[in-house]
């Protein structure tokens, strides 16, 4: 593997917990990985308040921000491949040169009542970052595969410590 490590980050509808993700990971460690994100059922567009928390908590520009079906990238060699719902993780397809797969289970923060989402979010945005630095942390091009998925897996258990 070689870096920038391509990494995929998936949902079901590619509007929150991916976009999240793939713009946290682009806009803190774009010397480590290069990110993208995907659904199985892209929405139409991305959610409006996972946007909202990308560009006013952390000053990330989102004006490239869609929906993407992961049809889009099939032919694309990954090395990282990262399920983040329950439904992509087993409707997930085979990609092409092995990746290593993880499932980094995450509460959707869209399903939080209206009046809680701005909240849940900004939650959630932070929970995936700490992960996403937890990985990016890892001595990558020194563990062999097996212990390299095992490493990325166990981070789906980790939980941002309070401040």
């Amino acid at each position: 593997m070689n870096t920038p490590y391509k990494i995929l980050f998936l949902c079901t509808g590619n509007s929150a917990r991916s976009i999240l993700s793939e713009f946290l990971t682009n806009e803190f460690f774009p010397d480590k990985f290069e990110a993208y994100s995907a659904g199985s059922q892209p929405k139409p567009d991305p959610h409006p308040v996972g946007l909202s928390v990308l560009q006013e908590d952390f000053k990330i520009d989102t004006s490239s921000a869609r929906s993407k079906s992961w049809d889009e990238f099939k032919d694309i060699h990954f090395d990282f491949v990262l399920t983040l719902c329950d439904d992509a993780k087993e409707s997930c397809p085979l990609w092409p040169g092995q990746p290593v797969l993880a499932h980094w289970r995450t509460e959707d923060p869209s399903d939080a009542p209206e009046s809680e989402q701005r909240k849940a979010f900004s939650q959630t945005a932070q929970l995936l970052r700490y992960r996403i630095e937890l990985l990016a942390s890892l001595p990558i091009d020194k563990l062999d595969r097996l212990k390299l998925e095992t490493e990325t897996q166990s981070i789906s258990t980790a939980q941002k410590p309070t401040d």
